[in-house]
């Protein structure tokens, strides 16, 4: 006569696994570290969705905005005669994924409100009519003023449109006057003197970034050609594609009938920022992740104690035939089991409070007031982005990690020994 032997995993495992993880009077110690290595997995799976989301959302409102102003590839055309840099745009509109390409010249300034007494450094873009027109990150988002007659007259008028911040420090609205005082003036036998004129605030813009709108200034090209003596060139002609992560690639194309001109993409603009946010990215993952294998490490000291609480019993099975496979599998799936549901656990509520960011906000704010400074954190509230296989990849890892971390106990108890655990019985 033969027996048949159990299949791993078999149903008669799994009902002993679910027999030990529920909860009696001698194992009430084992249930309340289960339910501790329940909670602390959940909300550590559910921490790392949630900050990396928002992380997310940082990078992609930050890049959103800076590329909403400045644009994905940049050729420097400073000194090159128009008719040269024109030829450049046209072959450049000519290329595929190319969105627009617009000229800019760009200088510093003082910016000087009405009665001389409030006054703050500023960046003046300038740009053709059409051009702001079709920026619509700004052109759409104007808080004061009009553009209908901004960039028109002679030398494209003296108009300007500057940023909220930079038009509430120096107390200036639509139609007040603003000076601009520009190092580079007319050249004299004395040296260069700085070039001073009179400017009318037509439109205030607010972009949401609190930098650009505490220090840019939109003037028309010809009136900023005319100010910053480049009568005869441009400084840059800038690329909108539309996919800013081929930039890179388009760039090595543009160079090709560039003239030799410098080409460059907004990474290397902005390389910086993109660096900071990429490591800062990596090492809160890392940190956070270690806190998800930290967690599950909690499952260990219960499946110890269960263990211990469970010797006669592991013995009683080895002398009716349980092997010592079986009896690991059954610990495995005992602690594993907490650990898997509780990832889930904090993937669905890590997922569904990104998803519901704005109005847990809001009820927040609701109680203790504003919490998210816009002058410290650029934005006005807080955003995330959830990518589904960061989700995936964190509850995976969380999965691993518990299940890693049942090993010991479970080897532990598949070792012991039947007739010392029966001794004493």
């Amino acid at each position: 006569m033969t027996t048949e032997r159990a299949r791993p995993f078999g149903m008669w495992e799994r009902m002993l696994a679910a027999r030990y993880l529920r909860a009696k009077r001698e194992d009430g110690g084992v249930a309340l570290i289960s339910l501790i290595s329940f909670i602390g997995i959940f909300l550590a799976v559910a921490v790392l969705i949630i900050v990396m989301s928002v992380m997310n959302g940082f990078r992609a409102e930050l890049l959103g905005r800076i590329l909403g102003v400045n644009g994905h590839v940049f050729v420097d055309v400073r000194n090159m005669p128009i008719a040269d840099a024109k030829t450049i745009i046209a072959k450049a509109k000519a290329l595929p994924g190319v969105l627009d390409v617009m000229p800019k010249v760009e200088g510093q300034v003082m910016a000087v409100g009405q009665g001389g007494n409030l006054a703050r450094g500023a960046i003046v873009t300038g740009l053709a009519r059409d051009d702001l027109a079709r920026l619509k990150l700004v052109s759409a988002n104007l808080v004061g003023g009009n553009l209908n007659t901004w960039g028109k007259g002679e030398y494209g008028g003296d108009e300007i449109a500057m940023g909220s911040r930079l038009a509430e420090a120096l107390g200036v609205l639509p139609g007040d006057v603003v000076q601009l005082i520009s190092p580079q003036g007319a050249s004299t036998p004395f040296g260069t003197t700085p070039r001073v004129k009179d400017y009318v605030v037509s439109a205030i813009f607010d972009i949401g970034m609190s930098e650009y709108d505490a220090t840019f200034i939109y003037m028309p090209i010809e009136q900023a050609q005319l100010f910053f003596s480049k009568e005869t060139s441009w400084d840059t002609v800038e690329l909108r594609i539309q996919d800013p992560d081929v930039a890179d690639q388009l760039a090595l194309q543009v160079a090709q009938f560039s003239q030799g001109r410098y080409v460059s993409d907004w990474r290397q603009q902005s390389e910086s920022l993109v660096s900071a946010l990429q490591i800062e990215r990596n090492v809160m993952r890392l940190i956070l992740m270690l806190i998800v294998a930290i967690a599950a490490m909690n499952i260990i000291s219960g499946l110890v104690m269960l263990v211990k609480n469970k010797g006669r019993d592991i013995a009683i099975l080895r002398t009716m035939g349980a092997t010592r496979g079986s009896i690991m599998r059954v610990f495995m799936m005992a602690g594993a089991s907490v650990g898997i549901l509780a990832t889930l656990a904090g993937a669905l509520g890590g997922t569904l409070f990104c998803l519901n960011i704005a109005a847990i906000q809001k009820a927040v704010e609701f109680v203790f007031g504003p919490v998210f400074n816009a002058d410290i954190y650029f934005l006005s509230q807080i955003p995330a982005k959830v990518e589904w296989h960061e989700v995936i990849t964190t509850a995976v890892f969380a999965a691993l990690a518990s299940i890693l971390a049942t090993l010991p106990p479970s080897w532990r108890a598949a070792k012991l020994d039947p007739v010392e655990a029966l001794r004493y019985e």
